[in-house]
C-alpha cells in the first residue's frame, strides 16, 4: 500500500494515539491534518504534557488524559506506543470488538517505498544504526535514519523515493507486534534485557526474531555467530544468511583475523575490508558494530566506504564520550550502559588501568551477577546511585576475585554528588566513567538526560 493510500483510508475515521511520546505526537498531528478524526491519550495529566498539548489541541487533536485514560477507547484505529505492552487488556478489548491496534513502525513497513536495512539486539543498535547510514551515504545513498534511535518515520514517509534507503533501529516493543520484516535485517546480540515489561526472557527473544521471520527468499539476515542466542536464529532463515564474528573465521559474511584486518567472505572468495587500526571509535565492541554493518552494507557500498567512514566517525554521543579533563582527571560519558552487558563491553573493556564507575539506576530485573566480578577486576572506585545500587554493592562483594583493600565502594542520592565523590577520590591520571548498567528512569526521563546531567556537572567543576 503506498502513504496516499492509507491517508485516503483514514479520512474522516477516528484514530487513538496511546501515549505521547517521541514518534505519536508528530504522527497524531499529521494525521489531524490528513482528516482523520484524532485523540491522543496520554496518562500524565494534561498541564504536564506542556508544549505538546498546545500543539495538538492547535492542529484539532482532542486530549483525553490522566489515569483513566484508556477508558472507552473506542476509536476505530489505535496506535500504541512502542513501551505500551501488547497485551495490555484495554487493548485486547479493543481488538476483540474490531479495532485495528497497529503502532506507528508497522504502518511504516507497510508503506515504505524504498530497501530498510533494520537494526535490532541488546546492545550496539544506535551505533551499528548509524555506520551503516553513514557507509550509504557515503556510497551515495539518499538515506533516512529513523525508529528506535528517535526519530520516527512514517511522517517522512511522503519524501521517501524508491532509490533510497531506510536505515531502522528497532526495540523489541517495537518488534513484538510486527508482522513484516526488512529486506535487511540485523541482530547485533542478545543478552537479557526489559524484563520488567516483558513477562520472560523468552518473549523478549521471539519479540527480537521478528525481525527476520517474516523475510521472504530474497531477504538478508546478519547474525551474530559469537552470541549463542543471535546464532540460533538462523535456522528461521529464508533467505540469505550472513554471519559476523570476531572470534573466529565464518564462511559467509565477515570477522576480525588474528592478522588484525576485518574480512569479508563468500564461500571461497575473501575480501580484506580494512584494518581494526582504522576505526576511530575504541573497543572490540565496536569491532563487532563494524562487522555487523559490512555484512548489512556489502553490495551496496564498497570497502572504501566502509573504512573511509570508520576512519572519520567518531562515535555517538553518551557512548564512551570524553566529557573533559579537569584536574589531571578524564571523564567519560556512557549514560548508554542500560545493562550489565553494555557496561561490561563498554566503560569497563576500554581502559589499561582500573576506574572510577559510576553505576546504578532504574531496576529492569537484569540480574547483576555477571556484572559484579568484572567491576572487582576492573574498578578502584565504585559509586552507587538509584533503585539499584544495594542490588550492584551485593554482586560486587559476592564475587570471587573481590577485596575491600582493591575497591572502595561509595553511595550518592544524587549524580552530583556522586560525580564529586570521584572528583575526590580521583588521583592525577586516573578515569571516571558514567556507565551504569542500568536505566534512568526514576532519576532522569532517558539515558540521554542523565548524560547531558552529567555532562553540565563536569563542566561546571572548577
Amino acid at each position: 500500500m503506498d502513504i496516499q493510500g492509507f491517508y485516503r483510508q483514514i479520512k474522516g475515521r477516528s484514530v487513538a494515539f496511546c501515549g505521547i511520546g517521541g514518534s505519536n505526537l508528530p504522527l497524531a498531528i499529521s494525521f489531524a491534518e490528513k482528516g482523520a478524526v484524532v485523540t491522543a491519550r496520554d496518562r500524565r495529566p494534561a498541564d504536564k504534557l506542556g508544549e505538546a498539548a498546545d500543539k495538538l489541541r492547535k492542529a484539532g487533536v482532542r486530549l483525553r488524559c490522566g489515569e483513566d485514560y484508556l477508558a472507552d477507547l473506542e476509536e476505530e484505529i489505535i496506535f500504541r506506543t512502542p513501551a505500551m505492552p501488547y497485551t495490555l487488556p484495554e487493548l485486547d478489548a479493543a481488538r476483540a470488538r474490531g479495532a485495528a491496534v497497529t503502532s506507528e513502525m508497522e504502518i511504516f513497513f507497510e508503506t515504505c517505498p524504498c530497501r530498510i536495512f533494520a537494526v535490532t539486539g541488546s546492545d550496539g543498535k544506535t551505533t551499528t544504526s548509524t555506520i551503516i547510514a553513514k557507509i550509504l551515504e557515503h556510497a551515495g545513498k539518499k538515506v533516512h535514519l529513523g525508529g528506535n534511535i528517535g526519530t520516527p518515520l512514517l511522517p517522512r514517509v511522503e519524501q521517501m523515493k524508491p532509490g533510497d534507503a531506510v536505515v531502522a533501529e528497532l526495540s523489541s516493543f517495537q518488534l513484538i507486534s510486527m508482522r513484516r520484516s526488512p529486506q535487511i535485517a540485523v541482530v547485533t546480540n542478545m543478552t537479557p534485557n526489559h524484563l520488567d515489561v516483558h513477562k520472560d526472557m523468552q518473549e523478549y527473544i521471539d519479540a527480537k526474531r521478528n525481525i527476520i521471520l517474516h523475510q521472504n527468499a530474497f531477504g538478508r539476515a546478519v547474525l551474530n555467530a559469537d552470541n549463542k542466542i543471535t546464532a540460533s536464529f538462523g535456522r528461521d532463515v529464508r533467505g540469505q544468511c550472513l554471519l559476523f564474528s570476531r572470534m573466529h573465521p565464518v564462511e559467509y559474511g565477515a570477522y576480525a583475523g588474528p592478522d588484525g584486518k576485518l574480512y569479508f567472505t563468500s564461500g571461497t572468495e575473501k575480501t580484506r575490508v580494512m584494518d581494526v587500526s582504522e576505526i576511530r571509535i575504541p573497543g572490540w565492541h565496536n569491532v563487532e558494530n563494524y562487522l555487523a554493518a559490512i555484512c548489512a552494507v556489502w553490495g551496496y557500498a564498497g570497502a572504501g566506504d566502509i573504512s573511509s567512514v570508520a576512519k572519520s566517525f567518531p562515535g555517538v554521543e553518551h557512548r564512551n564520550e570524553l566529557v573533559r579533563e579537569f584536574e589531571g582527571v578524564q571523564y567519560y560519558n556512557d549514560s548508554i550502559g542500560t545493562t550489565p552487558s553494555r557496561t561490561i563491553n563498554g566503560a569497563l573493556s576500554l581502559f589499561d588501568r582500573r576506574i572510577l564507575l559510576i553505576a546504578g539506576g532504574y531496576d529492569k530485573k537484569i540480574p547483576f551477577g555477571p556484572l559484579g566480578p568484572v567491576i572487582a577486576e576492573k574498578v578502584k572506585t565504585l559509586v552507587l546511585i538509584g533503585q539499584t545500587a544495594k542490588k550492584i554493592e551485593q554482586a560486587v562483594v559476592s564475587a570471587p576475585n573481590y577485596s575491600p583493600e582493591n575497591l572502595r565502594i561509595f553511595h550518592a542520592s544524587t549524580l552530583e554528588e556522586a560525580v564529586n565523590i570521584c572528583r575526590r577520590e580521583a588521583e592525577n591520571g586516573d578515569i571516571v566513567s558514567l556507565s551504569p548498567a542500568c536505566a534512568s528512569f526514576g532519576m532522569f526521563p532517558n539515558f540521554e538526560a542523565r548524560g547531558e546531567r552529567f555532562r553540565e556537572i563536569v563542566n561546571a567543576l572548577k
